[in-house]
């Protein structure tokens, strides 16, 4: 056995985990990282990164099954399968040996091996004990299934559903939230034929109601299936494939069974709750400056209670860094956290929905701006919209999108959110035309009193 000391040791290096390595080895602390698995974790190998090739493989099959739209002359010979895999792997790839430099520039000590907290602010790996005078528990998420849903054979998940070597003739997938809706959105692209189940009462249920409807209305059009507020009973497979029963007696035949009901913290196993750490149904339990209940413990990322989502652990790690390292960092507000739903159409949000913000302020004023009215929205064919709102007499405390690239327009919508910002505040600003930032634009000037390109 071995001791190893450093200022902070982080234990797992996913987006939080490497996050957090690198900006205390930017403010001079010696840094010990331990990952079992890959530099990058989950995101950039089993999420964010490769599910987001896959969707841009599937935008690429629609442009080109769609090109008489456009006076363009195409089709769509086939899915190769092989080839989006490699193009997939490719762009991870080049992404972790990326990551790989910069752990190596940073200086950052690398361990590879499955570590355990231990107490005393140290990790043990491999028989080798990793002490720092502080310590963060970055050991992120896994794929949840339902009780007594065994995964395996034709029933997987997210993480099986990336290296499927085939494309599905038929797909049932239980869950519509953000990973069921994109995967059913990659399939159906690829010619498959998909029904969402989704036990709530509508599709992206975390979203503002008029994001569910609008992407609803949009999957129909798609000949996207799904049925909503019904539960998942039971599922069987065999060697031609699986029917899953619901409660409402219906049952459904498919080829594969995505299971895509969220994702748990990964936090057993791991010595946490051993070593003192306070654990609460799986989550590791942090103060507003994500320290635990063991002084000098810090855990970011999936791990805590609340949004699970690669750039929010990214940015937590940054901030348990900075806060080690004396700056005495902004308290990250999780509303103003960015959301993306990379399906087709995007959902893009940044802080409350209309039902949230009812419940903080008891009346709120919203405003729709349909892209209908918006010149780039119409040159890529998309519909959708851009909703507000706004709190009695105060800023705009939501923004809510949906269409086509809107995902590209959130970096704007955050700022204007976390600036607090009056809609006479942002009207003024002036935006590029023609592209889709217009449409933020024009619904702000609506909300100031002053709409343009708006009817009724």
């Amino acid at each position: 056995m071995t001791d190893t000391s450093a200022d902070l040791v982080i234990l797992g290096g996913g987006s939080g985990g490497y996050a957090c390595a690198f900006r205390a080895a930017e403010l001079g602390l010696s840094v010990v990282l331990v990952e079992k698995d890959k530099l990058g974790g989950t995101c950039l190998h089993r999420g964010c990164i490769p599910t987001k090739a896959l969707l841009h493989a599937a935008e690429v099959a629609d442009n080109a099954r769609e090109g008489d739209q456009f006076g363009v002359k195409s089709s769509l010979e086939g899915i190769d399968i092989a080839g989006v895999n490699s193009y997939k792997d490719g762009v991870v790839g080049r992404l972790y040996k990326g990551l790989q430099g910069l752990a190596k520039a940073n200086k950052v000590t690398l361990v590879e091996g499955a570590g355990t907290f231990v107490g005393d602010k140290t990790v043990e790996v491999n028989g080798d004990r990793y002490t720092g005078k502080n310590v963060v528990l970055a050991t992120g998420s896994y794929a949840r299934s339902l009780p007594g849903l065994e995964i395996g054979g034709r029933i997987i998940t997210s993480d099986q559903a990336l290296n499927l070597d085939f494309v599905p003739e038929k797909v049932v997938v239980l869950g519509g939230g953000v990973i069921g809706v994109e995967f059913a959105s990659v399939w159906s692209s690829f010619g498959a034929d998909v029904t969402i189940v989704e036990a709530l009462p509508r599709l992206v249920p975390a979203e503002d109601e008029y994001a569910s409807k609008q992407l609803e209305r949009a999957f129909r059009r798609r000949g996207i299936k799904f049925k909503t507020g019904v539960k998942f009973t039971g599922a069987t497979q065999s060697e031609a494939g699986v029917s899953v029963t619901l409660e409402s007696g219906d049952v459904l035949d498919a080829d594969l069974l995505l299971v895509a009901v969220g994702r748990g913290p990964n936090t057993a196993g791991h010595g946490y709750e051993e070593a003192g750490v306070a654990v609460e149904r799986g989550f590791v339990t942090t103060n507003e400056r994500l320290e635990t209940s063991l002084p000098g413990v810090y855990a970011v990322g999936d791990i805590v209670r609340g949004l699970q989502l690669a750039h929010r652990g990214f940015q937590q790690g940054i901030f348990v860094a900075e806060e080690i390292a004396g700056q005495n960092p902004k308290v990250i507000d999780e509303a103003g956290i960015p959301r993306v739903t990379y399906c087709k159409p995007e959902v893009a949000s940044v802080g409350l929905t209309e039902a949230a913000a009812k419940e903080k302020y008891g009346s709120v004023e919203t405003f729709v701006y349909d892209l209908a009215g918006n010149g780039k929205s119409q040159i890529l064919k998309t519909a959708g919209g851009v909703k507000l709102v706004k709190a009695p007499d105060g800023p705009v405390v939501g923004v809510t999108m949906v269409g086509e690239r809107v995902g590209e327009l959130i970096g704007e919508a955050q700022l204007i959110y976390s600036w607090e910002a009056y809609p006479e505040d942002v009207a003024p600003l002036i935006h590029a035309h023609p592209t889709q930032t217009e449409a933020l634009g024009e619904a702000f000037l609506a909300l100031a009193g002053k709409p343009l390109h708006v009817h009724g």
